[in-house]
């Protein structure tokens, strides 16, 4: 985040937000900016591409079904309102760690151990790595002492819209979210690369929201994509999974996707379409 932070302090905090005694340095100033940062790009990245989503990819025939909340839409998008500002009060604590020298970001390839190969590598464990605490995480949230206070909200959106997808309780969205954090102060990692994998993670987190349930035939049985997870919304206690479903299959909590045997909640639309015809 230094380096966002840096061109913002650069081109708009120093010359125009802040007075001159303020030094770049001071943690609070630095706070106050990832706060503005974090909060603006978080609205921008969310209306972007969950838009984008809605209006090219969503299939708008699922408003229809008896269990779409009624101006749904609007609904989720009122909740991720509220939320982000909340999530980012929290995470930019994290982030101020990472800016002030915490963390094992770091800024060249050639500091890392194998160079080029080390970026490939970090990207990969790092899908593997958040993909397993996340579904833990995610079980968790399940349990009866979580459930109704924090992951509850989320399970409003029973069939989702990729505008559900950061529709939830601050503190579930964070906990979610906190295995990207955690990353950075255990492993190794290039600042950019860092930041491309988190911009990643959120157009798959929009993307296993918009009921588009198209993926290769070989990949059907590891890739826990919008298939996987309408069924999560839907029948509630499978596929906890964020990108793979390996943990489902490993913790007993793998269900097949019901789109790919045609009685998922667009079947269920067109079914009751043929009967009205």
């Amino acid at each position: 985040m230094d380096l966002i932070l840096n061109f913002f302090d650069e081109f708009l905090f120093t010359p125009h937000v802040y007075p001159a005694t303020w030094s770049q340095d001071w943690w609070l100033r630095q706070y106050l900016s990832l706060f503005i940062i974090v909060t603006v790009a978080s609205y921008l990245m969310y209306f972007a591409l969950s838009g984008l989503s809605y209006l090219f990819i969503f299939d708008k025939k699922l408003r229809q079904h008896p269990k779409f909340i009624k101006n749904q839409e609007i609904l989720e998008i009122k909740v991720t309102i509220k939320t982000i500002p909340v999530i980012s009060l929290i995470t930019n604590i994290i982030f101020l760690l990472e800016v002030r020298g915490c963390s094992r970001l770091y800024n060249n390839v050639q500091d890392s151990t194998y160079g080029w190969p080390s970026i490939i590598l970090n990207g990969i464990f790092f899908i593997f790595f958040t993909d397993m605490l996340i579904y833990w995480i995610h079980r968790g949230l399940h349990h009866k002492l979580f459930y109704k206070r924090f992951h509850k909200l989320h399970h409003k959106w029973i069939i989702p819209t990729p505008f559900a997808s950061h529709a939830f309780h601050p503190l579930d969205g964070f906990s979610q979210s906190l295995p990207y954090h955690i990353y950075v102060f255990l492993f190794p990692i290039h600042k950019i690369e860092y930041l491309c994998l988190f911009i990643i993670v959120n157009i798959w987190t929009v993307s296993i929201h918009d009921a588009d349930y198209r993926v290769a035939d070989g990949l059907k049985p590891f890739i826990n994509g919008s298939a996987h997870h309408i069924d999560h919304h839907y029948h509630f206690n499978y596929n906890y999974g964020q990108f793979f479903t390996l943990w489902d299959r490993i913790g007993g909590s793998f269900r097949h996707p019901s789109a790919f045997e045609n009685q998922d909640p667009k079947s269920l639309i067109n079914a009751i379409q043929d009967k009205k015809e």
